[in-house]
């Protein structure tokens, strides 16, 4: 009977993601918005992923463990990891330059390299690398000064530790050893411990999951280890059903995700780590594109960079970062102090609401013909403008009828000249928080 209620607690977790976490913390849903406010307005996160994989270019650790080459060439990368021109300074500048709100420094991937000074028996480009130092610490000091939130990135599995069990997709070292099992959960408690003894982190972002379960992980130990000491701490999904919000992958979501808070995290290219081959970047149309149809739907975006072997950011993704600057500088007032905008079949292109919700935001990734409309608005609308140009433009509504409670059609006039190389940002401002006609349509009885 007691493994039937803990099977059916831990499935009752997997559908409510968050269950665990708030009943952890004993907080009410009130107490989980404040925690997560910073994250909410955030909205742009820049993801590292630095690590031996990108001396020689390859997948990071899933190249070994699809059995693209063996895992001691593998970590033979090691060798010639040097991070010689790591200036973290310089890359917090330019990830604070991006307009991003929060960064998460990948501190140790699957393969088990940590890229801290850890005491305990795992591999860290301390002791196994050139470079021969601590490569977090100083720019967790650089995140801290330059007023950014802090996300670290940790790996739960470690396919290198003898004491972890599964290797490859095929390959096993063990099963059912106990002892074993405990001497890993150590290890993974203790590389936590330092970390969050260490940075305090804003956020943890966990990875890998999926190869054990809540119970197995013991995932709400490693919640109390972390909260015990950083109590506002978030935590994304990756720990079987412990964690504050949810993260899609590469696709933005389709429909709105049930989740009130998630984050999409996404490559510029097709790679998360360096990878000299891969040149099929994205461009920054795309990528920002991408990040305003997160807006739309009310979650974050956190784009990835990969660092070189010797810490310089290849200048593709320098120039991305750089135009993202450019953009949300111009459009901040549309971006960070936003909620989730309106139903798609009310505006052709993406929308978002500032918080009071009577100033409706729509972006424009695309020229107009001329004008834009929204359909159903039931609003007065009081002005339009361009953010981050001023222009005020000119509407008009067309199809109300004085007999009729449907709206009618609002038509935006939007000239040439006032649009924005990438993507042109609307603000109206409305009488009053948005209100919308979702009805089919009605028939003339009397006129």
């Amino acid at each position: 009977m007691k493994k039937k209620l803990c099977a059916g607690l831990l499935a009752l977790s997997m559908v409510c993601p968050s269950l665990h976490a708030q009943n952890l913390l004993n907080e009410t849903q009130e107490q989980k918005d404040k925690r997560m406010e910073w994250f909410h307005k955030a909205k742009l996160g820049i993801f590292i992923h630095w690590g031996i994989y990108s001396v020689k270019g390859v997948s990071e650790s899933w190249s070994f463990y699809n059995k693209y080459l063996p895992h001691d060439e593998y970590l033979k990368q090691c060798e010639g990891f040097t991070a010689s021109n790591y200036d973290p300074k310089a890359w917090v500048e330019l990830i604070k330059e991006s307009g991003a709100q929060y960064t998460v420094l990948t501190t140790k991937h699957h393969d088990g390299v940590a890229l801290w000074d850890t005491k305990q028996n795992g591999i860290s480009v301390v002791k196994n690398t050139p470079a021969k130092r601590d490569l977090v610490t100083p720019f967790v000091d650089e995140v801290r000064k330059a007023g950014l939130r802090l996300g670290l990135y940790y790996s739960l599995p470690d396919w290198s530790h003898p004491d972890y069990p599964n290797m490859t997709r095929t390959d096993v070292r063990y099963k059912d050893d106990p002892k074993r099992w405990d001497a890993f959960c150590k290890f993974n408690f203790g590389q936590l411990a330092e970390l969050n003894n260490a940075y305090k982190p804003d956020l943890y972002w966990f990875d890998g999951d999926w190869e054990q379960s809540a119970e197995t992980w013991r995932a709400k130990g490693i919640m109390e280890l972390l909260r015990g000491g950083n109590k506002n701490v978030i935590v994304n999904s990756r720990i079987t059903g412990y964690g504050d919000y949810a993260t899609p992958e590469q696709g933005v979501p389709v429909v709105r995700p049930e989740e009130k808070y998630w984050e999409l995290c996404m490559t510029m290219n097709d790679s998360w780590g360096y990878q000299h081959n891969d040149k099929n970047y994205k461009t920054p149309h795309m990528l920002l594109r991408t990040f305003v149809d997160c807006l739309s739907n009310g979650g974050n975006m956190l784009m990835d960079i990969g660092p070189k072997e010797d810490g310089t950011i290849p200048e593709e993704q320098v120039a991305v970062l750089k135009e993202f600057g450019r953009w949300t500088k111009k459009h901040k007032e549309a971006i960070y102090d936003t909620r989730a905008g309106i139903p798609a079949d009310h505006f052709h292109g993406f929308t978002s609401l500032n918080e009071a919700g009577d100033i409706l935001y729509l972006y424009l990734p695309y020229r107009p013909n001329g004008i834009v409309e929204i359909k159903g608005l039931v609003n007065k609308v009081n002005r339009v403008w361009v953010v981050g140009d001023g222009s005020m433009l000119s509407y008009k509504v067309h199809n109300k009828n004085y007999w009729s409670g449907v709206p009618g059609n609002l038509y935006i006039e939007v000239p040439d000249h006032v649009l924005d190389e990438q993507i042109t940002v609307l603000a109206v401002l409305l009488d009053g928080p948005i209100q919308l006609y979702r009805g089919e349509g009605k028939v003339i009885e009397s006129n």
